[in-house]
């Protein structure tokens, strides 16, 4: 009985490693085609891209949008692990370094690789969200969930010490909300053909100049 059950436990692990392989796989065949073609990719090329039934997208995401969503997630922490971006070790850098300089250089240093990751997933959500009700509830979202966080990005630089005289914490908000826009991205890496080098130093000075 016990080489029983430990032959139903194996059998149960390996299914769902292989479970796990194939979502993974549709995320990343999803991703891909997302970011070159937009939200206009339809549920049979992302299943022939995965080699998958588009019944298996519907059955796993709930369809394209549930599909963009978990790509976009994904994409933003860099990986499928369910941890917060504010409690991963580089904001916690950001939190712990004395130096106001410093701080933006630590914060544009992980925010810049989540733009090259997610910037395109971005603006295939917003393009999206132009006639797609489920995407423009997750654009809302994203644009208040940015909010939120350069509020406590400011709330904190306010806080330290670090935001230059006469600086409010509205101002700086604002101001890094706009920073670290997508369009800003879209312009300057994918219409202009910025290097990401580039791109983050002038994110790095921009903000350097405007608030410290």
């Amino acid at each position: 009985m016990t080489g029983v059950n430990r032959r139903r436990g194996y059998d149960a692990s390996g299914r769902r490693d292989q479970a796990r392989a194939r979502r993974r796989q549709i995320v990343l065949s999803a991703t891909e085609l997302f970011e070159r073609n937009g939200f206009g990719v339809t549920v049979a090329d992302i299943a022939d891209a995965a080699d998958v039934s588009p019944e298996t997208i519907y059955k796993s995401f709930g369809g394209k949008a549930g599909l963009i969503k978990v790509a976009f997630d994904q994409a933003l922490a860099g990986d499928d692990q369910e941890v917060e971006v504010a409690d991963r070790p580089e904001t916690r850098a950001v939190e712990t370094e004395p130096d106001p300089r410093r701080k933006l250089e630590l914060y544009v240093a992980a925010a810049v690789p989540r733009m090259v990751r997610a910037g395109r997933l971005m603006l295939a959500i917003r393009d999206g969200a132009r006639t797609d009700p489920a995407l423009r509830e997750l654009w809302t979202t994203a644009l208040q969930q940015r909010l939120f966080g350069m509020t406590k990005l400011a709330e904190h630089l306010a806080d330290s010490g670090s935001l230059r005289a006469g600086v409010t914490v509205e101002h700086a908000r604002d101001t890094l909300w706009t920073l670290i826009a997508p369009e800003l991205y879209e312009l300057l890496v994918v219409m202009r053909g910025w290097t990401i080098p580039d791109y983050r130093d002038w994110m790095v000075r921009a903000m350097i100049a405007e608030l410290v």
